[in-house]
């Protein structure tokens, strides 16, 4: 069992930070080893999201967690995946977050915990085991634009616009390395660290996308779902184009040491999608 804190269920778990660098982290996709980023490893409280009384908002900390049921038999199949993932998934974040419009970005990643044996072997399907941002400003806007004329039903011109991650685990609870989610509204920005993400996928030339890493504060405060079940989603914002909203929650994967050594290893897939709103929407 977890323990208590002030009433709260929660764990103590490592997050990796980012430490101090000279230089722009950069990190890999496949091959860690050529990664240049330092790590700053910080014990931290991580809450179990689904034990509190106030289910946590994404006009309010920025990630909510919704019961999703989809109907695709095999997420190893990437042609079942365009055809009936991509469209489910639109019509979820129009229907949780009130947007006119939804258009996935981004090929889908099956990820796996570090002991199941296609960890690494299928492209992008390593945890990410350091607290991270997907997008920094630029490219979230260079991407809201690229889309937006694939956004159907959409508004006539773009306005407000939000990117969203919809991660979901494909194996049983309990998860050996969940996701945390760190509250919007905690995060400050001198906490921001500009960094490259680096696609090095086999046969394919190398490309960097801007995104963000994270330096240590205290007054963060992250979450998880404990538990979580293939029929839910976790949704939370990677970047919201009205600064009076919660603009942008961190993530990372963690190990929880409350999971019993014999539970099978996560399996998890995660597709971002950027998502439209009313014009007069600000």
């Amino acid at each position: 069992m977890s323990p208590r804190d002030n009433g709260r269920d929660v764990v103590t778990a490592t997050i990796n930070y980012t430490g101090a660098m000279t230089g722009t982290p950069r990190y890999h996709a496949q091959d860690h080893s050529r990664d240049v980023h330092v790590l700053d490893p910080r014990s931290v409280t991580i809450e179990n999201a689904r034990a509190r009384p106030d289910a946590p908002r994404l006009d309010r900390e920025g990630f909510a967690l919704v019961r999703h049921a989809t109907s695709v038999g095999s997420f190893l199949d990437a042609d079942e995946l365009q055809r009936v993932y991509v469209p489910e998934v639109e019509r979820l974040v129009c229907e949780a977050t009130g947007a006119v419009a939804a258009v996935v970005t981004a090929t889908p990643f099956v990820r796996f915990s570090e002991r199941s044996p296609l960890s690494g072997q299928l492209k992008n399907s390593l945890p990410a085991r350091f607290a991270h941002i997907d997008y920094g400003d630029a490219r979230a806007r260079a991407i809201a634009e690229q889309s937006f004329a694939a956004a159907r039903g959409g508004p006539p011109r773009m306005g407000r616009f939000a990117h969203y991650n919809v991660w979901r685990v494909l194996s049983p609870p309990p998860q050996d390395v969940p996701l945390a989610v760190c509250s919007a509204p905690t995060i400050a920005d001198e906490d921001l660290v500009p960094a490259l993400a680096v696609f090095d996928f086999p046969g394919v030339p190398e490309r960097t996308a801007e995104s963000l890493v994270i330096r240590y504060n205290p007054a963060h405060r992250w979450h998880y779902f404990r538990d979580m079940r293939p029929d839910e989603a976790l949704l939370f914002v990677t970047k919201e184009s009205d600064p009076v909203r919660p603009r942008q929650v961190a993530h990372t994967a963690f190990d929880d040491p409350t999971c019993p050594s014999g539970a099978a290893p996560r399996s998890s897939i995660e597709i971002r999608v950027v998502a439209y709103f009313d014009s007069r929407d600000r």
